[in-house]
């Protein structure tokens, strides 16, 4: 039998109590327990929570199909900085920080408007911490029709996540090393550098990078329009 969640609940709320000085730590650990529960507790009364949209009208939202951009985002090619990196550093090491999973797959499914069945399959087979419950849970939170899912329009920009995640830079020049030469200015935002500071840098954008898979502004108007056109189809009705 393994350790139970309310064994760890204790445990460490008792530890935050012996510890002041920790509590702010205990208490993110917890919240992130609670979660693994409500995912856990969402599997027990929606058993089929892998394949069906637990929010009915996202059955009728317009996904597109295009493999290319799906595997340019599986292979760390898109174009973006942090999310290149942290999909590498899945591929090699099975693990991704919590934060930049949810970058990613924003992405995925708001800007490439990909089926979030796409991204749970690939982190069913690259995540060491796969889990049954909290994988398809989270995708769905995602992309909107989960349960207490964070409002469709709420899309992360991967340039500004990056740039306040991870300042400097260090995390994209561990896992993209191709873009280690340039200045902390540019390091998430590589399209935006002045040619001869890509050339000091040995970036050939389209060559040794990739250009931006998709316009962060235009992915983001496309979205919000096929949210409204499956608002539309559910209701049968003109939301626009």
């Amino acid at each position: 039998m393994g350790i139970r969640p309310r064994e760890i609940w204790h445990a460490l709320t008792h530890h935050a109590e012996a510890k002041p000085g920790h509590g702010k730590t205990a208490s993110k650990f917890l919240s992130e327990l609670g979660w693994r529960e409500f995912a856990h507790h969402e599997l027990f009364h929606a058993d089929d929570l892998r394949h069906t949209p637990l929010q009915a009208q996202f059955a009728h939202f317009p996904w597109r199909d295009d493999k290319a951009d799906l595997k340019a985002w599986q292979r760390g090619q898109t174009g973006y900085p942090i999310v290149d990196a942290g999909m590498r550093e899945l591929w090699h090491t099975g693990y991704m920080h919590n934060r930049v999973r949810m970058i990613v797959g924003s992405l995925l499914v708001k800007h490439l408007l990909q089926h979030w069945h796409h991204g749970l399959e690939w982190f069913d087979d690259t995540l060491v911490d796969a889990c049954p419950a909290a994988d398809p849970f989270s995708w769905q939170w995602i992309g909107g029709s989960g349960a207490d899912a964070a409002p469709y329009f709420r899309i992360f920009n991967p340039v500004l996540q990056g740039e306040k995640f991870d300042s400097n830079g260090d995390y994209v020049r561990q896992w993209v090393p191709e873009l280690r030469e340039l200045p902390n200015a540019h390091i998430h935002k590589p399209w935006e550098a002045p040619a001869l500071i890509l050339h000091g840098a040995g970036v050939k954008l389209g060559h040794t990078y990739p250009e931006p898979i998709v316009d962060l502004k235009g992915g983001r108007d496309r979205a919000m329009n096929a949210y409204r056109d499956m608002k539309a189809a559910s209701t049968g009705g003109d939301t626009h």
